[in-house]
């Protein structure tokens, strides 16, 4: 079983960059499809960017386009994601999360998820 373990939040000041890790145990990284979601106090969990198998295909939260880049190391079974630009509004909680089979925006079309990393955003 495939274990998820995200690292790089911390405090930044608006306008700053950070880049959030997310490591995977096991030797079968490479077949799952990843994605990185949010959520902050009081609200539910929100996708912000998913990546394919490949690294090929990708997908963004509109409130992701243009500032964030999801990559991914499938040698270094590591996702990243490169956050620019950053504002007090992207404070949250930020998770990983993979599964073999789906892809996609929705929390559901996960089954693995890691423990989350803390993103805060200074005004």
């Amino acid at each position: 079983q495939v274990q998820l373990v995200e690292s790089g939040g911390g405090l930044v000041q608006a306008g700053g960059s950070l880049r959030l890790s997310c490591v995977a145990s096991g030797r079968t990284f490479g077949n799952y499809a990843m994605g990185w979601f949010r959520q902050a106090p009081g609200k539910e969990r929100e996708f912000v960017a998913a990546i394919n198998w490949s690294g090929v295909t990708t997908y963004y939260a509109d409130s992701a386009k243009g500032r964030f880049a999801i990559s991914r190391d499938n040698a270094k079974n590591t996702m990243y994601l490169q956050m620019n630009s950053l504002k007090p509004e992207d404070s949250a909680v930020y998770y990983c999360a993979g599964d073999r089979f789906r892809f996609g925006r929705r929390p559901s079309n996960y089954d693995l998820w890691g423990q989350g990393t803390q993103v805060t955003v200074s005004s």
